[in-house]
C-alpha cells in the first residue's frame, strides 16, 4: 500500500501529496568526500588601524594566548580539538592533546 494521496490544486490539476515523509539516511561514503577547511590558531588580538599601519618587518604582535597554552584546531571555524606544535620531516604539525566532545561543539552551532 502506498503513502501517497492525490489533491486538487487551484487550477483544477490533480497532484500527488505525501502523507508521511520518507525516512532519509545519510550515506557515510558521501560524507567522507566533503572537503572542510582546517586551521590551527596560535592566538588572537585586537588592535587599532593606526597601530596596524605602524607594523613593519620585525614588529612583534602580542597575542592573547599565554606561552605553552594549547593551540586550537578549527574545522570550518569550529574548535574541535587542542594540541601542541610538532615538527615532522621539516614540516609543522599539531599533536592533539584534547578533542572537544561533540556535545560541546553542537552548543556553539
Amino acid at each position: 500500500m502506498s503513502d501517497v494521496t492525490t489533491e486538487q490544486n487551484n487550477n483544477g490539476d490533480v497532484t500527488e501529496a505525501d502523507e508521511a515523509p520518507p525516512n532519509h539516511h545519510i550515506n557515510p561514503d558521501v560524507l567522507q568526500n566533503i572537503s572542510v577547511a582546517i586551521k590551527v590558531e596560535v592566538g588572537r588580538t585586537k588592535m587599532k588601524i593606526r597601530d596596524l599601519l605602524r607594523l613593519t618587518q620585525g614588529s612583534v604582535v602580542e597575542l592573547e594566548r599565554i606561552a605553552g597554552e594549547p593551540l586550537d584546531l578549527l574545522v570550518n571555524d569550529t574548535v574541535v580539538a587542542q594540541g601542541e606544535i610538532v615538527l615532522v620531516n621539516d614540516r609543522y604539525g599539531i599533536r592533539l592533546t584534547r578533542v572537544v566532545p561533540a556535545s560541546d561543539r553542537m552548543k556553539n552551532l
